[in-house]
């Protein structure tokens, strides 16, 4: 499929949904009688970080574990169904919070603070915080580790106790980023969730986990506050699991059979890299995590880019014409204010703001919100420079126009606005490479973008560099081509001079 078809098809989406609706309306007045002798079966978002083995990953192309096999034995003993959502740690809670989904199942520690934000379930595992070190180090107590450089999985309570109790770490987007950080030798430990952890030092063999554990902790899933129905499901489900012995059968199976080979060390630099290739690309298609986010980034970024231009224009034309002639005072206030509003915050801010807020009672389509977020953002940049290329135009041109009978209109579009393109058409491709890469922040919305198919790989083999170098050589790829395309499209601008 095409990039073109795919961005149609997100916008023959929103159509069939209101004919979706009236078709819905038409088979309930037909069928009264089917509808009620066949329940409808209850469907509820779950929200998961899938980098964390063995209680959620990658496998497959699909997500397994543990929080994965219990979620599929409750929705077989209560006649319900469980959507799964792959979002960024950090933001899981604020999902549920807002009623982007309905729970969050993803080895999610209880701590005081988030019983303030959410209601917790029953506990369903144990935890342990431990602290993975190279082999050789010394054994590192809580006084060692504030004179050392720790990393932490951002948002995770491992986060918590060491930034309330030890000391400031270094936080990464997950758990699997921060031991490739100490592989690397940027760090000295990483404190983690003991089963991933052992998961960690499985697919490390330089690594350990020390045999002293800083804090335990209890893992339960997370429901928005006040929405005792569900946990009083989920409560139940879990007492049943648990009495019959089927928690623990899952857990130990998955503890059992999800940690990987101990690594095989090849003796060669060469022989090394070959490995890390046929582990990271080849070994379970992993190439098909970067096929398919490179398809959602380009989706989304061409898709953002026409909203940006088409906003863009509009705006520098309205500021512009209040410029020129003082008319328009009120869209141009407004024009300013959106230009404030959009070039002071960040783009990641206004994502989470877009899909959380704006669009949070609103059951969209990840994508289109996606498009919404980075094309207002776009559209800001756009707007000042297509502004700044008509007002470079020579004020004599346009009372050129406007003595030969042209209206201000048409004046507009045909003597300033094709010369204003082609002194801003360096700038323009500049902003949209810009906004190619600035894509890569999708992961926080749960999409699964090109950056976000070189972290599963990560978290999958434990590998940072191969993943990082591919991710960045399709980026490179993307930005040559583009500002090859904006070079021959200048060029024939200027032939066009002649």
């Amino acid at each position: 499929m095409s990039v073109l078809s795919r961005v149609a098809s997100a916008v023959r989406r929103i159509g069939s949904c209101i004919l979706g609706s009236l078709a819905a309306l038409a088979l309930a007045v037909v069928m009264t009688s089917c509808s009620e002798e066949k329940a409808t079966q209850p469907t509820y978002v779950v929200a998961m970080e899938a980098t964390f083995p063995p209680y959620e990953f990658y496998k497959g192309g699909e997500i397994v574990g543990i929080d994965v096999d219990i979620l599929q034995e409750i929705a077989r003993r209560k006649g319900v169904e469980f959507k799964l959502e792959d979002m960024a740690f950090d933001s899981i809670i604020t999902a549920v919070q807002t009623g982007k989904v309905d729970l969050v199942v993803s080895g999610l520690t209880v701590t005081p603070d988030r019983k303030r934000m959410v209601d917790f379930t029953r506990p369903y595992s144990g935890a342990r915080q431990v602290i993975i070190a190279p082999k050789g180090a010394p054994a590192y107590s809580k006084d060692d580790l504030a004179r050392i450089r720790v990393g932490v999985q951002h948002g995770s309570s491992g986060d918590v106790y060491v930034t309330e109790n030890i000391c400031e770490p270094e936080r990464f987007t997950n758990g699997a980023l921060a031991v490739s950080a100490m592989n690397a030798g940027k760090l000295d430990a990483v404190v983690l969730d003991n089963a991933p952890a052992e998961n960690h030092v499985a697919g490390s063999p330089e690594l350990t986990i020390q045999p002293t554990a800083l804090v335990e902790e209890e893992y339960a899933m997370a429901v928005r506050k006040g929405n005792t129905q569900l946990l009083n499901m989920l409560n139940a489900a879990l007492n049943e699991l648990e009495a019959d012995g089927t928690l623990r059968a899952i857990i130990d199976r998955h503890m059992r059979e999800n940690k990987p080979e101990n690594a095989q060390v090849a003796t060669t630099a060469l022989g090394r890299l070959v490995d890390n290739f046929k582990t990271d690309f080849i070994k379970n298609d992993r190439w098909k995590y970067l096929a398919e986010g490179f398809l959602v980034t380009v989706e989304i970024a061409a898709a953002a880019a026409l909203v940006g231009i088409a906003l863009g224009f509009l705006i520098a034309v309205i500021r512009s014409t209040a410029d020129l002639t003082g008319r328009l005072k009120v869209a141009d206030f407004f024009c300013r204010l959106y230009l404030t509003v959009v070039r002071g915050t960040p783009v990641v801010v206004q994502l989470l703001i877009i899909y959380f807020v704006i669009f949070g009672a609103v059951d969209i389509n990840k994508v289109l919100v996606a498009i919404v977020a980075f094309g207002l953002n776009s559209g800001a940049y756009v707007a000042e420079i297509i502004r700044s290329g008509i007002m470079s135009v020579d004020r004599g041109q346009i009372e050129a126009g406007r003595s030969l009978g042209l209206g201000y209109g048409t004046t507009m579009r045909s003597v300033v606005l094709p010369q204003a393109l082609k002194n801003v058409l360096p700038a323009l491709g500049n902003e949209f490479i810009v906004l190619l890469k600035e894509t890569s922040i999708c992961g926080y919305i749960a999409l699964q973008d090109l950056t976000k198919g070189g972290d599963i790989i990560r978290s999958q083999t434990y590998d940072a560099f191969l993943p990082l170098v591919a991710v960045a050589l399709i980026y490179l790829t993307m930005v040559v081509l583009l500002s090859h395309l904006l070079k021959k499209f200048e060029l024939r601008l200027k032939k066009n001079e002649r």
